[in-house]
Order: structure tokens, then sequence, then C-alpha cells
């Protein structure tokens, strides 16, 4: 893709989780700050992709156990946090993660393909878009890609701001 998205504001991040850390302590528990991403790969996909979120139709996201890795980023774990940015690096969302499972792309299912909120919502769309998703990134990560690379499957709820939020 030629557009690329802006980089994030940390600063901006940092002062989203400390609100959440003042308004939920109970639920802020991570010792680390929590790693500040985006959806997708460019700024069209981003804002889609963050607005399924924040409209409630997107509770699941998947990615390659190799992107982690590219990124020096350790996998996510239940009752982890993320930030999600839209396109131009504003953080929106604060994620918790509520359920991870690690497996080849073939294991995917229809309810986890539901959850991801994306295109008609069935699984012959999520493998479609996910294996051309892949086929784009890959090569920018030093990976050859094919159905056997590992995918963490992640569902999430949105844990903050209290406008978006699930709970």
């Amino acid at each position: 893709m030629s557009a690329e998205n802006a980089p994030v504001d940390e600063a901006a991040a940092a002062a989203l989780w400390e609100a959440y850390r003042a308004a939920r302590p109970d639920r802020a528990l991570d010792t680390e700050p929590p790693s500040v991403e985006v959806f997708g790969d460019h700024p069209a996909l981003t804002d889609e992709l963050l607005g399924l979120v924040l409209d409630g139709t997107k509770r699941a996201t998947a990615s390659l156990v190799a992107e982690f890795r590219h990124e020096g980023q350790p996998l996510p774990r239940v009752g982890s946090h993320w930030i999600a940015c839209d396109s131009a690096g504003r953080p929106r969302a604060i994620l918790r993660s509520t359920e991870l499972r690690v497996g080849p792309f073939s294991s995917v299912d229809a309810a986890f393909a539901y959850d991801e909120g994306e295109d008609d919502r069935t699984l012959d769309s999520w493998r479609d878009n996910h294996r051309r998703y892949w086929q784009r990134v890959c090569p920018g990560i030093g990976v050859e890609w094919h159905e056997r690379l590992d995918v963490v499957f992640e569902r999430f709820e949105v844990a903050w701001p209290p406008e978006a939020a699930d709970r």
C-alpha cells in the first residue's frame, strides 16, 4: 500500500491509559504500560476496523505469531490491555484481552470469523481477507506466507473510554 498510518501519539496514549487507571484501578492491573497499536496495514483499513470496534461489531482480532516476534512484543495474555489508535495516530480505545488461542490459519472457526465483524462475517470471507492481508504483510516481516503459520486468535472487550466500553 502506498499510504501509511501516522505515527501513534505516545503521549496521548499514556494520558488515556492514566485516565483509565485512575477510573478503574480494579481493572488496570498491568505492571507495564500497554502496547499502542493500529488495526490493519493502511489508513482506510485501520479506520474501518477501529470503527467496527467502536460501534460494537468487532470483538475479535487475529495476528500472526511472527508479527509479534518481528516487533519484539510478547504475545498477549488474558487480561492484558492494548491501546488502539486511528490512522492519524490518535488513541481511541483501550482493549482488554478476554480469550486467546494460538493455532494454524486453518483452525479458525465460523464463530471467530463472525466476532471479528469484518465484511459479511462469514468464515469464507474471513479466510479470503486474512489470506490476502498476510500475503501483503509477510514480506515486510521476513516471513514467507503459508497457511500453517501460527495465528493468535484474540477476543477482547473495549475497556475505555466509558462511552465505548462494554461494561
